[in-house]
């Protein structure tokens, strides 16, 4: 079952004070670089859109980690994006009992996982 419009306010909420509050891009570069997310059924995706590299004008979006809610376990997996482009399960900490639990993980990136 996809998220409702409840949890998609609410979710959103968190991720603003949890996450983006504190990974935003610095001031100087929000007229280039921004943030966003994208809900996908039970699925929350976090990226930025920047400048292309040496295409003046287009712009790319470089994915930072999406997080799956599975109801039937009250969990959240945790995803990054590998080489290869394709989502994978995070290998520690992968299910984790709070959106704002599996944000820090994320925001900690103690693997260079999300960040590099």
């Amino acid at each position: 079952m996809a998220f409702t419009d409840a949890e998609i306010a609410d979710h959103t909420l968190i991720l603003e004070e949890y996450f983006w509050a504190h990974r935003r891009p610095p001031l100087h570069l929000r007229d280039r670089i921004r943030e966003g997310q994208r809900f996908n059924d039970q699925s929350i995706e976090l990226f930025f859109v920047r400048p292309a590299f040496e295409r003046p004008g287009e712009q790319t979006e470089t994915e930072i980690a999406k997080v799956t809610y599975v109801r039937t376990k009250n969990v959240w997996h945790l995803f990054w994006k590998r080489a290869d482009g394709k989502w994978h399960r995070y290998p520690l900490d992968s299910e984790v009992v709070s959106l704002p639990a599996v944000l820090a993980i994320i925001h900690k990136d103690p693997n260079g996982c999300f960040f590099g």
